[in-house]
């Protein structure tokens, strides 16, 4: 169990090891390293998804581990409060950042290995706080700098506990 203390509340995370053992450990690590500590929701989107585990306050970038191989071929879909990794246009670009789905995002899912069909791995569920991350759409979002959709007050993972 992951938990996130954000300063808009908790979100317990369970991870799935089963289905998505690379993607989990690759999360797991990153949250005992500390690194989402202080690192912020840079990208929400209301009737969408809210994505993190990339940038600071400020929309600065950290520095990420390698890449992660895609295991969106692993049967689970991006249903409502599921996180997926986030990456480029290469299918098997993802490090740390994530993001959480705020509805069915089905379009999302793995549908063959092409470019076009790889999808976004589902890797784990929030378990409890999906009103904390609901919450998250109230917020007034807005460019900054390359960026759209980055909340203009910050939301902030401010620690991480694994149990």
């Amino acid at each position: 169990m992951i938990t996130f203390k954000t300063n808009l509340g908790d979100i317990k995370i369970e991870l799935d090891f089963d289905n998505a053992p690379k993607t989990a450990a690759n999360f797991k690590q990153y949250c005992e390293d500390g690194f989402y500590n202080g690192t912020i929701f840079h990208r929400v989107i209301k009737g969408f998804m809210a994505q993190g585990g990339g940038f600071e306050s400020g929309m600065s970038e950290k520095t990420t581990r390698g890449a992660i191989d895609n295991e969106a071929n692993n049967g689970l879909s991006n249903t409502r409060g599921s996180l997926a990794m986030a990456r480029t246009q290469d299918p098997h670009s993802a490090s740390a950042q994530f993001f959480i789905n705020l509805v069915d995002n089905n379009f999302l899912d793995f549908k063959n290995e092409s470019v076009q069909g790889w999808g976004y791995c589902v890797f784990a569920n929030v378990v409890e706080g999906m009103d904390i991350v609901d919450k998250m759409t109230l917020v007034t979002t807005g460019r900054t700098g390359y960026h759209d959709d980055v909340p203009q007050e910050d939301i902030t993972i401010e620690s991480v506990e694994v149990a």
